[in-house]
């Protein structure tokens, strides 16, 4: 405590002002303070508020002519320019206190003001409620960062990287160990970003994970790594990623499935912050067919209801035709989802544009049923189905007065995929219309199990792909299956998610080299010479291991409601990709190049000379 308290003061020692404005109470009434912040707006030269990173206070500008230098400068410098004042704390005068400030009870009687940088016209008004742009926010994201949401949205991000530290290292024995950046090309997974190096020919990368050196540093004997770890993948404009982000990563030695889960349950009840509801663990689980029939999506939001359900055999005997048709062929399912007071809340309109996102983004027909409610735009398909079809379809889903039933055909995965993408579309429409499904302050997490191992390639069916990546350990129930149906071998791959977000995903590593290599070599085809130092080191007695990342910047999003990944990164890459403030990524003339043996063609050196002439007014 003694050493906390001697760097506090020496810290105090080579500040500019002995006290942040949001820290000040009636306790420090008839202290004199010093203070420096920024101009949050004046009052008709009368009084101004000041702001710091710690919070708000009023400062009453003096109206007597022995105080007019410094009346001149509070008055005369402008919004948002940098001051620092030196003054009385006293009582505001009865009546004009401010319960919405906690400094509300009192002010600063200034004595001397200084100028410290005076702020030219600003782009837009730092105010949250002030609509901006994001383009706007992003080119001038230094502004953007001094508004409340951004401090808090990167203040609280601290503290909960700071809580997840101290639960890994301290609580738990973890070693926080830093990777490369500079890697080389991974087989499988995302695209990665080529970096060029001064041998010709020759090209690193920026790994898209750390994860085969945590793997490294199991069979290195570390037992237990934790990394908060800056990862890249080049994906492209995706409005939900970004080039470059973080992550959680963790790996430990001896560990199953159930020492994972738990571990990371304890991480985000530990770290939670103490503002929100607390986390209540065990997380519920499901296995990630259990998902996909029930909601359609791998990522399942579980907030509200409108599960999905197979009415197959309340068809097996239709007369309608398509219905047949789904029925008699392999994997052929009748799937329907009950859209709870859906005649009430949903027009005409709304059926229509759901009807027509399933024809365009899936190619399925999606027929809307009203059994129980009065409406003449039924479909025709739905005006031929029996009466003891209907009891059944009623009884099974247990329908209500005003419920619409959205039914579609066909093969298991797409009918499912389908519903489940309408699950969330007919939310969003009721929600428009005042209902209230998922709530914002409610946190629904869930771990999903049992993935396949494998997926068929989208390009060429016929063959494999990874559906975690290629290190991923198989069910010890399915290991035989690898050699004779693969496509059938479930994974100990777990994906943690939040409110419809995979905010983690990890799996049980393969830790023998013969299987690793065979599931390289021969089911995924890839060139094993890529990974011979990581074949290598498992047959140097690598201990069986698992891991798991959490996806930092989404998690945060999350938790602080943003509504975006971008409003929780302090400086992120725009839709496409670009840093709107500093032009990033740029030209680089052919000199700087040629190092590197690499040579742009005619039209885009051609490019490069017209941002020259542009920048230097030629």
């Amino acid at each position: 405590m003694f050493l906390i308290l001697f760097f506090l003061k020496e810290f105090s020692s080579f500040v500019a002002r002995t006290n942040t404005c949001g820290e000040l109470r009636s306790s420090h009434l008839g202290q004199e303070v010093t203070l420096c912040g920024w101009i949050q707006y004046r009052r008709q030269n009368v009084f101004l508020v000041l702001r710091d990173s710690h919070g708000l206070i009023q400062v009453v500008i003096p109206q007597d002519e022995s105080a007019a230098s410094v009346k001149k400068i509070l008055c005369e410098a402008p919004v948002e320019s940098v001051v620092r004042v030196s003054g009385t704390v006293i009582s505001r005068p009865p009546g004009q206190e401010n319960p919405k400030m906690p400094t509300g009870e009192i002010e600063i009687k200034v004595k001397t003001a200084e100028l410290l940088n005076s702020c030219k016209k600003l782009p837009f008004e730092i105010k949250d409620f002030v609509k901006k742009t994001e383009a706007l926010r992003l080119q001038y994201r230094y502004l953007d960062l001094r508004s409340f949401q951004m401090q808090y949205n990167l203040r609280l991000r601290s503290q909960m990287v700071m809580k997840m530290r101290e639960y890994l290292c301290n609580l738990h024995g973890f070693v926080d160990v830093e990777t490369p950046t500079l890697f080389k090309r991974t087989p499988g997974g995302a695209k990665e970003f080529v970096i060029p190096s001064r041998e010709p020919g020759k090209f690193y990368c920026l790994p898209q994970s750390p994860q085969q050196f945590k793997q490294l540093l199991m069979v290195g004997g570390l037992d237990r790594y934790f990394q908060v770890a800056r990862c890249y993948r080049d994906e492209g404009s995706r409005p939900d990623r970004q080039p470059e982000f973080t992550q959680i990563d963790i790996e430990m030695s001896f560990v199953d499935q159930t020492g994972i889960q738990s571990l990371i349950e304890g991480l985000l009840q530990y770290s939670w912050p103490s503002d929100k509801d607390p986390v209540v663990v065990p997380f519920p689980s499901m296995t990630f067919a259990e998902a996909l029939a029930s909601y359609g999506t791998d990522k399942p939001d579980t907030r509200f209801g409108m599960k999905i359900v197979d009415i197959s055999n309340v068809f097996r005997n239709t007369e309608v035709g398509f219905l047949q048709d789904a029925l008699s062929k392999p994997q052929g399912t009748v799937k329907a989802m009950c859209i709870s007071e859906g005649a009430k809340y949903l027009k005409r309109k709304d059926i229509e544009s759901i009807r027509k996102f399933a024809a365009d983004h899936f190619n399925q027909e999606v027929l809307p049923i009203f059994l129980k409610a009065n409406r003449n735009w039924n479909s025709p398909v739905a005006k031929s189905i029996m009466e003891e079809q209907r009891s059944g379809l009623t009884r099974l889903m247990e329908i209500q007065e005003d419920d619409v039933v959205l039914l579609t055909a066909g093969e298991h995965k797409k009918a499912c995929s389908v519903l489940g993408k309408l699950r969330l579309e007919c939310a969003d429409l009721l929600e428009a219309r005042g209902l209230v499904l998922r709530d914002p302050a409610l946190f629904s997490f869930l771990w999903v199990v049992d993935f396949p191992l494998f997926l068929p390639k989208e390009e060429k069916p016929e063959k494999l792909e990874s559906a975690h990546h290629p290190f991923t350990a198989p069910h010890p129930s399915d290991v035989q299956l690898l050699y004779s149906e693969p496509e059938k071998v479930r994974s100990q791959h777990y994906d943690l998610v939040l409110n419809g977000n995979e905010i983690g995903g990890g799996s049980i590593r393969i830790h023998d080299a013969e299987l690793q290599r065979y599931i390289l070599a021969e089911l995924l085809k890839e060139d094993v010479k890529l990974l011979s130092h990581l074949l290598q080191a498992l047959e140097f007695g690598a201990p069986p291991h698992g891991g798991i990342a959490l996806g930092l910047d989404r998690l945060i999003c999350l938790v602080t409601g943003a509504p975006s990944i971008r409003d929780v990164i302090a400086f992120p890459k725009s839709f496409r990709g670009h840093d709107l403030m500093s032009n990033a990524p740029d030209s680089l003339p052919p000199e700087e190049l040629k190092p590197y043996h690499i040579q742009c063609s005619f039209l885009l050196y051609l490019h490069f000379c017209l941002d020259i002439l542009l920048k230097y007014n030629f």
